[in-house]
């Protein structure tokens, strides 16, 4: 029984994260582990690969998200959205086919979470 009340001690004052902060979480750690990996492409191009998949795959999944008709957010809104999601792919694309710098996807990337936290400091 003891076991059981730590357990929902642990739970019950974990604080409940909203979608919001989940989507921020995300987006952040991707952008992060795309900017170190960005760093070390040189030695480790797999790893910078990767990041430019699982960015993309935030992208798509934006994008997924911003075309369906429940979404809540403005017209106008998500089809910014939507055309920066497509600016990614292509880009994407072309950092590894013609081996352009991943900065404009880090920018993109860091107006959208400053756009989501305007009370934080975003670096």
């Amino acid at each position: 029984m003891a076991s059981n009340t730590h357990a929902y001690r642990h739970y019950a004052s974990t604080p409940i994260k909203s979608s919001k902060d989940v989507e921020i979480e995300i987006i952040l750690d991707t952008t992060r582990r795309l900017s170190r990996a960005y760093t070390t492409q040189s030695t480790d191009y797999a790893r910078f690969a990767l990041a430019l998949q699982d960015n993309r795959k935030l992208w798509i999944t934006l994008a997924t998200d911003v075309a369906t008709s429940g979404n809540l957010l403005s017209a106008d809104l998500r089809a910014k959205i939507f055309y920066l999601a497509e600016f990614t792919q292509d880009y994407t694309r072309k950092v590894l086919s013609e081996n352009l710098s991943p900065e404009p996807l880090l920018d993109v990337n860091l107006a959208i979470l400053r756009g989501l936290t305007p009370d934080r400091s975003i670096a």
